[in-house]
């Protein structure tokens, strides 16, 4: 209301012939709206078992909340994840489920994106304690395996290292990038997805000494190929490591994999937070490292309304019965390691979150990822030949917007611009001084602008302030968590400005 009122008083003193030269513009923060950045906010899995009525039949469309509300899990949620394997995208070889309308993965992709989330997803092709999760067609066209018994069958998984494994993923992964190598789709791709669970486990080669040449061979592949998509991969301790059972000591070999992966372009994942027996010293240095260098995804490691006996976590913290303590323990470790986006997984550990700590959900919302805004904007009244104008930006997450990524490249930063009289742009005009990667919570970033009004017509215009995507003619590509009755397409406004 304050920004308002200095608006309207700037308005009256214009219309009276009075100046309102260098007036400065203060803005409350807003701690409340979900907004729909990139990387960032929170992550919705969506499972295989997906119908036309999982929205409903899963009451994500009402949920009931511990405040006594009740809401839509997707109003929450920026982001569906899919973790999937690749029979499902492409069930025989050139068939992608992705071009089919009547595909259960196409049905579930357009309700996603019809809710105004974004894509995200894993392509697991281990099948140990799973099923097959490569197409036939792979393995009939000569690719070696070794086998496994899921329940009375026998499974079949591919050695990441076979030559011709590695030329039919390929193909597929081309296909898929074809399509989905679209900021408006996709926020992030899992883009590793060997072994156990997709997550690095136990990996099986032919030959355990190219774990170095897959790593290469996995993450060119999908960096050459999503140009425009951040890539992510799980970090921890026994990454690529052909052990038994997947836990253990850190890898000597594990590391220098991971970093491998950094260097081709990508950021940091975690699948096991707030599991503090694999969740370990090795995990949390190596987040601490990157940190506000790379973005960090949180999933929670526990899965409390199944098998896993949560109240036998080394850290003591979790009662049984008591899934709220490990929502409470997520969180921690969340914010300890400056996350960008956390989960909230399907069916239960959902309800957990909204039933038990629903407070955690809108705290997160309010405290986690990055949430930037301008404390204030200095302008004068009236210009002629050049405006200049000065403002300060903050962010009140605890995590960081990530332009300094290569698929980002500093797409996003500090625009100005001059409205008309119905909101649309007349100009606009792009700092070249603002990395929004250096903000930090706790700090206040302060610029200013000088820009030529050659050309523009003399008249009364708005002038706007907002945060830019300048593969997109300069428009907003950024929410900024200002009063939404302040924003006009994605633009704060600021004064009414005469060019002279």
């Amino acid at each position: 209301m304050k920004h308002l009122a200095a608006i309207l008083l700037c308005t009256a003193a214009l219309m009276s012939g009075a100046a309102c030269s260098g007036s400065k513009i203060g803005y409350e923060p807003d701690t409340e709206t979900v907004l729909r950045n990139p990387l960032n906010g929170w992550v919705m899995y969506l499972g295989r078992s997906w119908d036309d009525s999982f929205w409903e039949k899963n009451g994500y469309d009402a949920m009931p909340t511990s405040s006594g509300e009740t809401v839509m899990v997707s109003d929450y949620a920026n982001t569906a994840y899919v973790r999937t394997n690749w029979v499902s995208f492409e069930p025989e070889e050139g068939k992608y489920a992705w071009l089919d309308p009547d595909s259960r993965l196409n049905k579930l992709f357009r309700s996603v994106l019809d809710r105004g989330m974004k894509l995200s997803f894993r392509i697991v092709v281990d099948g140990r304690d799973q099923r097959q999760n490569t197409p036939d067609y792979v393995f009939d066209a000569g690719a070696g395996y070794f086998t496994s018994m899921v329940g009375r069958n026998e499974v079949r998984s591919p050695y990441p290292d076979d030559p011709v494994f590695q030329e039919k993923y390929s193909k597929f992964i081309e296909a898929l990038a074809a399509e989905y190598n679209d900021i408006d789709k996709v926020d992030f791709i899992d883009a590793y997805g060997l072994g156990k669970w997709g997550e690095g486990h136990s990996l099986v080669y032919k030959d355990s000494t190219k774990n170095s040449e897959v790593m290469e061979w996995i993450t060119s592949l999908y960096a050459r190929t999503f140009t425009e998509i951040p890539l992510v991969i799980n970090y921890h301790r026994l990454l690529g490591e052909p052990s038994k059972d997947g836990w253990g000591p850190a890898s000597k070999v594990s590391e220098g994999l991971i970093r491998q992966a950094i260097a081709n372009g990508y950021s940091l994942r975690h699948d096991a937070f707030g599991m503090n027996g694999y969740c370990q010293d090795w995990e949390k240095d190596f987040a601490a490292e990157w940190k506000f260098r790379r973005p960090i995804i949180f999933e929670g490691g526990w899965i409390t309304a199944a098998h896993h006996r949560y109240w036998i976590d080394p850290s003591g913290a979790y009662r049984e019965g008591h899934s709220e303590d490990v929502r409470m323990g997520e969180f921690k470790a969340a914010e300890e390691a400056h996350v960008n986006m956390m989960d909230l997984r399907v069916n239960d550990e959902i309800r957990s979150w909204f039933g038990q700590e629903f407070d955690l959900v809108k705290r997160f919302v309010a405290e986690g990822g990055y949430r930037l805004y301008p404390e204030w904007v200095k302008a004068p009244a009236r210009a002629s030949g050049t405006l200049s104008v000065k403002y300060s930006w903050k962010n009140m997450g605890w995590g960081y917007c990530p332009v300094n990524i290569p698929q980002w490249n500093w797409r996003y930063t500090v625009g100005i611009a001059l409205l008309d009289s119905e909101g649309q742009p007349v100009k606009k005009w792009a700092s070249d001084e603002t990395d929004l990667s250096q903000w930090i919570k706790g700090n206040s970033y302060q610029y200013a602008q000088e820009v030529s009004l050659e050309g523009i017509a003399p008249g009364r215009y708005t002038l706007a302030i907002g945060l830019v995507d300048r593969k997109s003619d300069l428009s907003p590509g950024l929410d900024v968590a200002v009063d939404p009755s302040l924003k006009t397409g994605g633009w704060v406004k600021v004064r009414q400005l005469t060019v002279k």
